[in-house]
């Protein structure tokens, strides 16, 4: 797995879209190691020993799907077990804050023009229905691959509609509890706006679909 490093910094996380993403507010996250790619399927096989995935054809270099909050957590910690390193799921904050350029707020991950969009991610405008091997699309501004589109990625956090009006300014993780998990990016099959920076979705830590995934964290020891 290759990381890139996102140094940290201050942004107005949010947006006036929808009620969830409001009210934006300003938070600070500090320097953290993000995975250049979504976690493959091959990456998945050789720590889970089977590949869960819906579109196993798409090959070992394409994203792994069809996986839950739950199983995330599983494959994070025998992961961190077989490499005696640290791994674990980004919180929002730190996507939103990676995906929109080291907190720029582009409004989509690598342009502010909804016409270049197809040149970052896949998308329902240019997918054909399924997604693709990761980093076939341009980075955005952090050297980051498919930070929205191809498939939907699982965030550490409890999931809350409310949580941005009470949100800590420093390193956010989200609520303490909750029922659903938030997830973020948009996939394959999500018109332009599932795919904003700011957008936000949620479901249980059990549920698993053909369009999510997950990218990880690295924390240095």
């Amino acid at each position: 797995m290759e990381f890139v490093l996102v140094k940290g910094g201050c942004f107005n996380m949010g947006s006036t879209e929808n009620a969830s993403e409001k009210p934006v507010h300003e938070i600070c996250v500090n320097d953290f190691y993000l995975g250049k790619y979504e976690v493959t399927q091959a990456q998945w096989e050789k720590v889970m020993g089977s590949n869960p995935s819906s579109l196993k054809d798409c090959g070992p270099m394409c994203p792994v799907d069809n996986v839950s909050w739950n199983d995330a957590q599983v494959f994070i910690k025998k992961l961190n077990e077989k490499s005696n390193k640290t791994y674990r799921l980004p919180t929002e904050g730190e996507l939103e804050y990676a995906a929109g350029n080291g907190g720029k707020n582009e409004p989509w991950p690598g342009t502010a023009d909804k016409a270049k969009l197809g040149e970052y991610a896949w998308f329902a405008g240019n997918s054909n229905g399924v997604y693709h091997k990761v980093g076939e699309k341009k980075p955005n501004g952090l050297g980051l691959y498919d930070m929205s589109g191809n498939v939907w990625e699982w965030c550490q956090d409890w999931y809350s509609e409310t949580y941005y009006a009470e949100s800590p300014k420093n390193n956010p993780s989200g609520p303490a509890t909750g029922v659903f998990r938030a997830a973020r990016g948009g996939s394959y099959d999500n018109d332009e706006t599932s795919l904003r920076v700011a957008n936000r979705d949620n479901l249980t830590p059990d549920s698993r679909n053909g369009n999510l995934g997950l990218r990880l964290l690295f924390v240095p020891n």
